[in-house]
Formats: structure tokens, sequence, C-alpha cells
């Protein structure tokens, strides 16, 4: 009998039927926990990134200085809606005078289904974040059109989105970081009497109110303007209205064809719409935006122009003047700052409702100075000297010739008129002149339209007849008139100047409203990018700058 059970044994033990089987039943198992393992990370990294996700949206939101509730509630309740509010462990909320940071933790137990088997009994998801705002420094331009074409709805809702960007980047600043300049624009610029002061001016027509300067094609190589060289400034004249071409004489005071009206003026008489220097007192801001009135022909190149120089780094020795004068407020100090500062941002909103218009302008040799015309101190007669009419280059005493031309009477004489007709040896001596001044062409302009000046004071004098008065009077108004600048250049010169600050790390906005595609095209090329180019109606112009200010503040996730 044993020796039977041992042979059973030996028999047991040799026989190798079902190995596999219980090889593939150990393989199948481990499949399965390794099945079960990859379960539970799954589930883990889901819950996780719900986790984190919502934790990164509710510290965004509650971080916000715009953020009027309480900012822990904010995350609370963003956790509640999203059905995971007993996986907040701690919310800390830190804020100062400029800044909020909000930091909130989260864990959720994925409650593990194999990795038992392991050995691990809790598999938390954590999740982890951190938002903050705070407002660096920031100096902010706004280049506003308030150009005819803006009159009405448009200037009043431009007026309202201005005033609440204002109070959006004003009101969490209570540290004085955000400084706005209000740069308004048309045909010109009028850069106030103040900064006027602050460049070489020549030509200066010496009204308060009528401030624009000429810059050379030259100057929009650079975004400075220099403060030495010199910069005219644009004379004060009507230069399109027409006056009547009859051969005969118009007096000097008759309204409609000889007084300026000024209505196509390139630079307006209008205090409200002069440049206003950086500045974080919102209610002077607004006030100064309330004012601005609509007016002129469109350059938008003239107003980005001095848009970018009053972020450049060069105007900083002048703006430190004005802060020791009191024009510019204390705390703003230092600015503009260094474009690679890293606490620092600047930014340029750029807004037109129109396109480019061609510039005409007086040329320099009419716009001050002494002109060849007197005017009499006895009655307010008129009278011209023509050197040509001079028998010798040479001569101060002019007995010997007729070269003065008194439009009134239509006749040449040897003396500026003075009330009365010069005897046969009552000469004119130079700069010695008896009850007629010689006119200053600043004194002129203010007084007479340009075609008037051309017609009876040269056309009438030197013409012979119909073709060869219009023939002198198209001579004198291609002399005192010319073109600035044409639409092209005016396109090409804005490109340069958009291109120069963009290299500097400015962030440009555009914005057009209702523009013609010209206007459009010209604007968003300015833009930074696609991104900062807004197509705006006028019932809309407020949200667009609503949606700036949001994109300036916009908030960094930090961690």
């Amino acid at each position: 009998m044993f020796d039977a059970i041992k042979i059973s044994a030996n028999r047991f033990r040799r026989d190798d039927d079902g190995a596999l089987l219980i090889f593939g039943l150990v393989l199948f198992v481990l499949m399965l926990m390794m099945g079960g393992f990859a379960v539970d990370l799954m589930r883990y990294e889901n819950t996780r990134t719900k986790l984190q996700n919502t934790l990164d949206r509710s510290t965004l939101a509650a971080a916000a200085l715009s953020q009027q509730l309480d900012r822990e509630a904010v995350v609370r309740d963003y956790m509640q809606k999203a059905g995971i509010a007993d996986q907040l462990r701690s919310v800390t909320v830190t804020t100062s005078l400029n800044s909020a940071v909000v930091n909130a933790v989260g864990r959720a137990d994925t409650n593990p289904f194999f990795l038992h088997m392991l050995g691990i009994d809790r598999f938390d998801a954590v999740g982890r974040s951190q938002a903050e705002q705070a407002i660096s420094n920031l100096e902010i331009v706004l280049v506003l059109d308030v150009s005819g074409s803006m009159s009405g709805t448009k200037i009043a809702n431009l007026k309202i989105a201005a005033n609440q960007f204002v109070d959006t980047m004003l009101q969490n600043d209570p540290n004085d970081r955000v400084s706005i300049t209000i740069v308004p624009y048309n045909a010109q610029v009028n850069i106030g009497p103040d900064l006027v002061q602050a460049f070489n001016i020549t030509h200066n027509n010496n009204l308060g109110n009528a401030n624009c300067v000429e810059i050379a094609p030259s100057d929009f190589n650079s975004l400075a303007l220099s403060q030495t060289d010199e910069l005219p400034m644009m004379a004060y004249a009507d230069i399109a209205t027409n006056t009547n071409r009859i051969n005969g004489f118009v007096a000097p005071n008759d309204s409609s064809y000889a007084v300026p009206t000024y209505g196509s003026a390139f630079c307006r008489r209008v205090d409200a719409n002069i440049i206003r220097l950086p500045n974080n007192d919102a209610a002077a801001l607004k006030s100064q935006i309330s004012a601005m009135q609509a007016g002129g022909n469109t350059s938008i190149t003239l107003g980005m122009k001095w848009g970018a120089t009053m972020l450049d780094p060069s105007m900083r020795p002048i703006y430190t003047q004005f802060i020791g004068e009191g024009k510019i407020p204390g705390n703003m100090a230092a600015r503009p700052f260094a474009y690679d500062d890293p606490d620092n941002m600047k930014i340029i909103i750029l807004m037109t409702d129109g396109e480019h218009v061609s510039h005409t302008r007086v040329t320099d040799p009419f716009k001050s100075g002494l002109s060849p015309i007197y005017r009499s101190t006895a009655d307010g007669g008129y009278s011209v000297f023509h050197a040509s009419r001079v028998n010798s280059a040479t001569a101060t005493t002019l007995c010997d010739s007729r070269p003065f031309y008194l439009p009134s009477l239509n006749v040449w004489q040897s003396r500026p008129w003075n009330g009365t007709a010069p005897g046969a040896t009552d000469c004119y001596v130079a700069g010695n002149t008896v009850n007629a001044v010689q006119q200053d062409w600043r004194n002129i302009w203010a007084s007479m339209k340009m075609t008037y000046v051309a017609w009876q004071f040269y056309a009438r004098a030197l013409g012979t007849d119909s073709s060869t008065r219009t023939s002198v009077y198209n001579s004198m108004v291609a002399a005192m008139r010319d073109t600035w600048a044409s639409v092209p250049q005016m396109d090409a010169s804005l490109d340069q100047t958009c291109d120069l600050v963009k290299a500097q790390g400015v962030i440009v906005y555009g914005i057009t409203v209702d523009a013609p595609t010209n206007g459009q095209q010209v604007v968003a090329s300015c833009a930074t990018s696609s991104v900062h180019y807004f197509e705006a109606t006028p019932e809309r112009v407020a949200d667009t700058f609503a949606t700036i200010a949001s994109n300036i503040t916009m908030l960094k996730l930090t961690q």
C-alpha cells in the first residue's frame, strides 16, 4: 500500500497538465490590478483638473480690484456652483492699497478602488491657486478725434466713454501709479501755452489758444521732439475761403470777401481742445474731456505723433519743470518712465471716426515778421510796398519812384498812405514814416483773408489785364500757401510713428467709429495686434473703452 501511494505521488509530481492555466490566471489578476490602477489614476486626474480649474477661476474673480463682494465668499460661491464646495480647504486673502492676492487650497479624496491592493488607502487630489491683481505704474495717453465729423452724438458718446474709462483706471489707484494724458486732435494738435514754452518755437502767432506747430518730415524719424531745434508755429489765418476777384476795390472790412472767417482754420482757437498734461485727478481729467469741441478736418498722424512724444522719456525734464511750476501734480514725478522699466506700462489709445485729409498751411516767409503792407493811423487805409517798382535796389530815399500801391484808389505813390496824398517832394525814407505803420504778417492774417490780400494788394497792383491779374494772384497764393503733407504722406508718417512706438514696447489700442475704409486700415495697422483693434458704432464706443480698460487691468495667474 505504501508503495502504491509513493507511485501515485511521483506520478502527480511529474504530471504538468494545467500549468499554463494557473500562469494565465496569475497574469489575468495582474492585468485587472493594472487596469484598476489606471482607472484610479484617471479618476484622480479628472477630479484634480476640475478642482484646479475651479480654483483658478474663483481666485481670478476674487482678486479683481474692481471686485465689490467679499473675496473669500466669491471663491466659496464658485466652488459651490461647481458642486465641489466640500473640497475647499482654505482661502487666504491679502489686500493692500493697490493690490489684492487671493490664495485658495482644495483637496478631494478620490476614493480609490484598486490602490488598496498596494496598501494605499487615500489618494487625494490637491489643488492650489493664487491670483494677484496689482496696479503697477501705468502711463496712458488718450489720442481722441475731435474733428467736425465727430459733432453731435459721436462727441457726446465719446465724452461718456472717455470719462468712464478715467474712472475705471483711477478709482483703484490710491498710490498714484496711473497717469493719463489727453491729446485731442483734428487737422492739427493744439499743444497749449505750457508746451509752447518748452520748445524752441519760431513764428509764434501770439495767440494763447491757437498753439499748433508744424512738424517736419524728419521729426517722424524718432519719438522725441527736439527742444532746441526750431519748431515753427502754424499761422492762424483764413487760407481757404474765396474773395471777390473783380477789377475794383473791395473794402478790407467787407464781411463777405475780406474779413476772415476761420471756418477752415487748421488750428482752431479752442481752449478746450489743447493737450492735457499727465494727471491722475479724475475730476480734472473728466472736466477737460467734457469740454472738448468738435470741428475741423482730420490728421491722425499728428495726433499719434504727439501722443507718442508725450510718453517718450525725453519729456521728463519738461515734466519735472512743470511739476516745479505746479502745472503737473507732484505725484507724477519721474515720468515718462524708461521704456524698459519693468514696473511700468505705456499705453496709447488712438481713436478716430475719419481718415486723413490733405493739410495746407501758411508758408514760413508769410507767418510772422514785417510785411510790405502799411496801415494809416489816420484813416486805416492800406498801402503795399512793391520792391519791383524801385528804380535802384540800393535806394533808401524813394523820391524817384512810386513803389507804394494804394488799393482803395488804385494808384501808386512815393510813400505809404497816411491819410493824404503825397506832394511832389514828399518822399519816403526807409524807417521813417508819418502816420503809417508797417504791419506784421500776424496783423494781416488777423484782419484779412489770404485770397483778399493776394488779389487786392498784388494782383490788382501788378496785373495789367484779367489774364495777368489771375496769374499774379495764383503766384501769390502759391507763395503764401503750400501743402504740409498729402494723404499718402500722412498715412506713411502715421505708420512710421506706430512702428517706432510699438518697437519700444508701448501697447497701442486702435478704435474706429464708423470710419471710412482707409481710416480703419491705418488705425488697425497702428494697433499692437488685431486683438488691440476695435471697430465700434457711436452707441457702442463706451463698451469698447470699457473692454480696453478691462484688458489693461487684466489679471495674471501667478501660481
